[in-house]
Order: structure tokens, then sequence, then C-alpha cells
């Protein structure tokens, strides 16, 4: 049995409880003993701080990932999971919580060692009222300023890495820094090797749940028959060898934000429990009865068409609807010309650092060179083209015969994106509808890409294409019945 807090006792007349507010730190306090959990738990209602209670180890690592608190309070003998057990478990679900042990005397000695494995502090019993706030409003100031700077760096590193000033990327830049505060559900389309991970990343350091987990999961990297148990977990004896419960990533992502990538890829028994969570805002783990609350917000991203899934029925309609709330299209980087210079010279220094190279630039030679290039492999061939260069090059500045024949070769001809037009006799409105036709045949047909490229809207698009269909201006006039 535990020992009682010398504070136990309340006054004559106790002071009215204020009661945490709004946006208040969380602790929370492990006790077995009843009497001292009611007893802390007056204490830290009273300083103004939101109070969890739990009497095990194992009921508190369940409110550690559901409610995200800033300090674990607990004893360190308790049976079952001991404190020492408990702060391991904390540490590997949640490293930014704090964790504060309440030891006897006779036990200093372990409490010592805990703090090697990550506890903040450790109090002894009979403790006083004041001691107690004091140790864990140093432990909330110092989780506090853990949690600011993961989540400055993460923005500083999210918008370093971001790289680009055509007015392809501006657009979508400026469309993700919108997107990003609201809790929409968000979806990335665009080829592979365009950067929607790091895109994802971004939106959630710029988000509100920046303090929470990122969590991402590729869904065509796993296979159909264990992707359903990795995203939402699994019971004991749910299948062969589940011999213990496992959260799943969902779980994981409580608080914060779940990537989903290649979504395309998702099995129609899946489709429908991610539905459940977006609708419901639970889900159901693998062999289980009971429904297990979830708040986490969906980014995903797929190369493929997903309406066109939609038609073929290998899709859910009212998901797909529930996940393209805000659609974010990464243009391909052909589309990004001015940028691939400005990637290239970002990409040297990194990967020089990375490979100890002593490489410091890259020449306007070679920059031409990777400029006349299309980049089917979009950024991240772009990546490895630069990193294979600082590898293999004897040179301090990389040259145009750093780079592979393919790269070298594509360099003689016109960038795709550089489109010459002879005006000629032309009227405006032919010259309008050719540029349209070019642009879309340098989007691949995307009629939305297109529309971003040229600053106009889908609809025009559309409407400038149904008028090409009925032939060139002349045309129409000369088949209109007179008088019209």
């Amino acid at each position: 049995m535990s020992e009682t807090p010398e504070a136990v006792a309340p006054p004559s007349t106790p002071p009215a409880p204020r009661g945490p507010a709004p946006g208040a730190p969380a602790v929370l306090v492990v006790e077995d003993d009843p009497a001292n959990l009611e007893s802390l738990e007056r204490i830290f209602v009273r300083e103004g701080l939101r109070v969890h209670l739990a009497r095990s180890g194992a009921e508190a690592l369940d409110l550690v990932r559901r409610e995200a608190p800033g300090v674990v309070l607990t004893d360190l003998q308790m049976p079952g999971m001991s404190g020492v057990e408990l702060l391991r478990g904390v540490k590997a679900i949640a490293p930014v919580v704090e964790v504060v042990l309440m030891t006897a005397f006779g036990t200093v000695e372990v409490a010592v060692a805990a703090m090697k494995e990550g506890a903040y502090d450790f109090i002894t019993k009979p403790f006083k009222r004041h001691a107690v706030v004091a140790t864990v409003r140093k432990a909330l100031e110092k989780q506090a300023l853990v949690v600011e700077n993961r989540v400055l760096r993460a923005r500083l590193e999210g918008l370093g890495r971001m790289v680009g000033v055509s007015p392809a990327f501006r657009a979508t830049m400026d469309l993700v820094r919108q997107a990003a505060p609201s809790e929409a559900t968000v979806l990335l389309l665009g080829e592979s090797g365009t950067g929607k991970e790091l895109v994802a990343r971004l939106i959630h350091s710029l988000s509100p749940r920046a303090r929470g987990d990122f969590v991402a999961i590729n869904c065509s990297a796993i296979p159909e028959s264990i992707l359903e148990s990795e995203l939402f977990g699994y019971e004991k004896g749910a299948f062969t060898n589940a011999t213990s419960r496992k959260e799943g990533r969902v779980e994981r992502a409580h608080g914060g934000t779940l990537f989903l990538d290649e979504i395309g890829e998702l099995a129609p028994a899946v489709q429908v429990k991610l539905l459940r969570m977006l609708q419901e805002g639970e889900i159901e783990r693998l062999g289980g009865h009971s429904p297990v609350k979830v708040d986490a917000r969906i980014v995903a991203a797929t190369n493929r068409d997903l309406a066109e899934q939609v038609e073929k029925g290998l899709f859910r309609e009212d998901l797909f609807y529930r996940l393209n709330v805000i659609t974010v299209r990464l243009p391909p980087l052909r589309a990004r010309r001015g940028d691939v210079s400005l990637l290239a010279q970002h990409f040297v220094p990194v990967y020089a650092e990375k490979n100890r190279k002593r490489v410091t630039g890259i020449s306007r030679g070679a920059l031409d060179v990777l400029d006349g290039y299309s980049w089917p492999g979009n950024v991240r061939e772009l990546q490895h083209a630069i990193e294979r260069a600082v590898v293999l090059t004897r040179n301090e500045v990389l040259g145009p015969e750093d780079f592979e024949e393919r790269i070298r070769g594509a360099a003689g001809a016109p960038p795709a994106a550089d489109v010459v037009f002879r005006v000629g006799s032309q009227t405006m409105d032919e010259l309008e509808h050719r540029v349209i036709r070019e642009t879309l045949r340098f989007a691949k047909e995307d009629k939305a890409l297109a529309a971003q490229l040229l600053g106009i809207s889908v609809r025009t698009v559309y409407r400038r294409l149904d008028e090409q269909k009925a032939g060139p201006p002349a045309v129409q006039a000369a088949a209109r019945p007179e008088g019209t």
C-alpha cells in the first residue's frame, strides 16, 4: 500500500477549486491507492491543470495514447507494472512526455537509476503539496519547450526542403498553406517523385496538429493480407502469433496526422474501415469487438486517377468524396521550368556533405544540361542524378561530363515545356486555341494542370476545347445560317 502524501488532509476552509483553464496542460496521475489518487487530483485541479487518473500501468498507457498528457506522475511500486516499467512504456509510445516518479525513502536508488532511462525527476514520500506542484510544473515547462522546439524544427525543415520559384510551384504552395491550418482531409495527386510525402509533412508541420505525430504508411508496399492489421491494429488472439494487443498506425496518429501514400491500392475491406474512421471517428482492431475512438487527420496521396478508379468500381465513391475535400495537384518537374537549376544548386551541397566529397558547386553548362532534360522521374530522379554526379566526379565543380549520356543527350533538343509559336497570320482566337492545345499536350491531357499552368479556370479550358471541336472561327461563321 502506498503512503499518503503529507498534504492529504484538507484545510478547515478549503478554497474553491479553480478547475482547469481551456487548453491547460494535462497531468496523468498513476497510483494504486485511491486516497492518494483523490488527494493528488484535488491538488492539481486547484492549480488549474487538467488531470487524468489511472490505478495501474496498463490503464495509464491507454490514457497516454488517448489523451497525450504533458507529464505522468507515477508511484514507483505498484502491483503488476512497476513505475520503471511504465516509464519505459511511456517513452516508447510518446517520447516527449515527461515522467516523474513518487518513491519511498528505501527505493531512492531505484528512482535515481530510472532517471538514466529518461525520468525527469523523482519525489520522496511523505511529500508536501508545494514540492509536488513545483516538480510537476517544471516538468511541464520542459515538455512544452521540447515540443515547441520540435514543431519549429519540423516547420523549418519542411519549408527549407520545399524549393521552387516557378508559377506552378508557387500556386501549389499557396494552396498547401491555405489547407494546412484546417482539419479537412487533403488528397495529393501527382506523378511518382513529385514530393507527395514531403508536402504531406509540410501540411502537418503547418497545422495545429504539429505537436502530434506524423505517421506515414505506403499502402502499396505492405501485402494486402497484413495491411488491415498494420493500419488498425489487432487484439491478442486475433490470429496465429497474435500473442498480445498491438495498436495500428491509425491509433499512433491520434492527435496528429496519418499519411496514406498510394491510397488507390487499398483493398475494399480496408476502404470500408477507413470510411468508418472518417465518418464516426472510431475503429475496431482486428479481432476486437469494442470501438476505439481516434482523432487523426488524413492526408492521402496517389499517382492514380481515383475518379477513374471509382468509375471502374475499384474504389468506393463515398470514400473518394470523403478524401477529396481539398485536392492538391503537384506539378511534375517538367512543368516547373526555372526550378530545375534551383533544385540542382540546393542538392549539390546536401549530397556533398552526405558523401563527404569536396564538391563546391555546379557549372552553368551543367545546369543547361539539366534544364534540357525532361525528368520523367521528377524531383526524385534529379536528386539521384545529382548524388551520382557528386559521388563520381573528380572535380570540385560539377560539369556536363559528370552526368549520364541520357541526360546530356537531351540537352541538344529544346526543353519539352518550351513551346515555340509562329504567329504569322493567325487570329488571336486561333492562337489561344493553339496555346491551350499545346499546354494540354505538355500536361498529358490533365485539364486541371493545364488550367493551373495557364492561369485560367478549368471551365475556360473546356469551353475553348468545345469551340475547337466546332472548328476554326471562320468555319463556324460559314456554317451559321444566313442572318444569324
